[in-house]
């Protein structure tokens, strides 16, 4: 299964292997429980610490196996074949299991090793998903730290039995104790601030005790990475609060157009921004959710952004670049089956339509694309664009059209999602040019129309657009001084990494320069 290339590299990763372990599988006739022991057999032959037991008890799920301590009861289970994105959560189990120490602060890691009770999760993962690997790799280091906690991941196109049984239509769900516990992106830190229940206030005073930062960046995404790196190389106090550091990048797939890097994937490109972020003197605060914004009240005194958890930050200048997510369509039924049948993520949530009919709502770029890849998965997509002709690339449009199993259905008005036991069934269109009602019998509905900014908690402290876009001007300055915006969140055109990398980057260095040309004013706000 593996390539002298990648087995090459495994072992030198195995060579980081502290405690012996064991690989137990579960196994059938099936081809996939062949691939399987393969897999295994080459995963035991690379290091002297690591065995295969096919003596163990037998799992349920077939094929599975675990990957345990030897003379412990730390493991993880993966029912399936964690190849694709899963590839490297599978290694960081092997090594972590193996006593090789994770990444994670120990901030965290203790607040984990401290949760008291017992915790049975199971994820729902597919191969193409980016966004779940963050999970699964999450809920395996909690298991390895505390005994407690056990994790199953599971391939629901694998087991798609299970999956139908259980009603998952998007990826990742995480059921704890056999209770639904959260679908989407989540880490390391979110999972356990859900479980610590005290948490909260603690970070909140945490917070409140912070000095003032010089430069305070909102926002993680590319933006304000960027931002945070130009301003911390000024030399200035830097402070970057974000409810996921980066933002919208992390759900995206595949990245072609970014200046010297000819192809990168959202999370790979969001774990650099980190990592360079970290390389500079920046306070990172993530999982922290602004909601109000308090200007200052003379030019170089201090703002105050309000959180979701009651803490307050304070800064001379503001960068805000809280980016975008993706708009809905507004629609009866689009809330009633989120996660029911209405995604927004085709490369996550696309597998578990296999051989099924679904939608595709929008012709631009990102809708056609979707399309185009779930038409290799599912059985038939009708795409459905409000306009009278798509706005998509002419090469995308093309290869859109050549497909046998695409339906594409222009000048068409979404007005109702349906569902039957609790998931979609269809959906209502009218023909904008006949006038006409029609329905659609499926069992998907991937919703593709653009982005929406984050700036619903800016209202009326800030000039914002119709379209509530924070309005900046060639300097990347609001309508408050010493307050600054940059990225998705912004009027500025074309929204891009690109674009929000250098607007970021702009935007910092005009906060630098409000800086030294604006002096500290006193208590009473006169000059000092």
């Amino acid at each position: 299964m593996l390539d002298a290339n990648l087995k090459d590299q495994l072992k030198a990763y195995m060579e980081n292997l502290r405690e012996p372990i064991e690989l137990v599988p579960s196994l059938d006739d099936s081809a996939k429980s062949k691939e399987l022991k393969e897999l295994l057999e080459e995963i035991e032959a690379l290091s002297d610490k690591i065995s295969l037991r096919e003596d163990g008890a037998a799992d349920v799920r077939r094929p599975s196996f675990a990957i345990n301590r030897v003379g412990s009861d730390i493991g993880v289970r993966f029912a399936g074949i964690p190849m694709g994105h899963e590839f490297t959560s599978l290694v960081l189990a092997l090594l972590q299991v193996g006593g090789h120490p994770s990444k994670a602060s120990q901030e965290v890691i203790e607040q984990v090793q401290s949760l008291d009770g017992d915790y049975v999760f199971e994820t729902y993962f597919s191969l193409s998903c980016q966004n779940c690997p963050d999970v699964v790799q999450a809920l395996n280091l909690m298991s390895v730290l505390n005994p407690k906690i056990k994790h199953t991941s599971i391939d629901g196109a694998l087991f798609q039995d299970e999956v139908e049984q259980r009603e998952v239509m998007a990826v990742p769900s995480v059921y704890l104790n056999g209770e639904s516990f959260g679908q989407g992106r989540m880490n390391l830190e979110e999972i356990a601030a859900k479980l610590d229940t005290n948490s909260d206030a603690r970070e909140a005073e945490k917070l409140n005790q912070k000095d003032p930062f010089e430069v305070l960046v909102i926002g993680g995404g590319p933006a304000g990475a960027s931002a945070a790196i130009y301003a911390a190389r000024k030399g200035i106090s830097t402070g970057v609060a974000a409810e996921r550091f980066g933002g919208q990048v992390g759900d995206t797939m595949g990245i072609e157009n970014l200046i010297s890097v000819p192809y990168t994937e959202g999370p790979k490109l969001v774990a650099a921004m980190e990592q360079h972020v970290k390389e500079y003197d920046v306070d990172i605060m993530n999982l922290q959710r602004a909601e109000k914004l308090i200007p200052a009240a003379s030019k170089g005194g201090m703002h105050e952004v309000r959180l979701a958890n009651g803490a307050s930050l304070k800064s001379r200048t503001l960068v805000l670049s809280t980016g975008a997510r993706w708009r809905q369509l507004g629609v009866p039924g689009e809330d009633e089956y989120r996660n029911k049948g209405v995604a927004y993520c085709p490369h996550c949530d696309g597998p578990l339509f296999k051989g099924k009919r679904v939608a595709v709502i929008g012709g631009g770029n990102s809708g056609v694309e979707a399309a185009i890849d779930l038409a290799g998965i599912v059985g038939h997509v009708t795409l459905i664009e409000f306009g009278a002709e798509m706005r998509a690339d002419d090469v995308l449009q093309k290869k859109l059209r050549s497909l046998p199993n695409v339906e594409i259905l222009l000048s068409a008005q979404t007005t109702e999602i349906t569902g039957e036991n609790g998931k979609v069934s269809g959906l209502s269109y009218t023909d904008r040019e006949s006038g006409e009602s029609h329905h659609v019998s499926l069992e998907g509905v991937f919703v593709q129309i653009g982005l929406v900014p984050n700036t619903e908690w800016l209202k009326g402290d800030i000039e914002l657009s119709q379209h509530g876009e924070i309005i900046v001007n060639d300097r990347g300055e609001t309508s408050i001084p010493g307050v600054f915006a940059a990225g998705d969140a912004t009027t500025v055109p074309y929204k891009q990494i690109v674009i929000s990398m250098g607007e970021g980057s702009k935007a910092a260095l005009s906060a630098f320069d409000f800086l030294i040309r604006n002096s500290v004013p006193d208590e009473e706000g006169a000059a000092a």
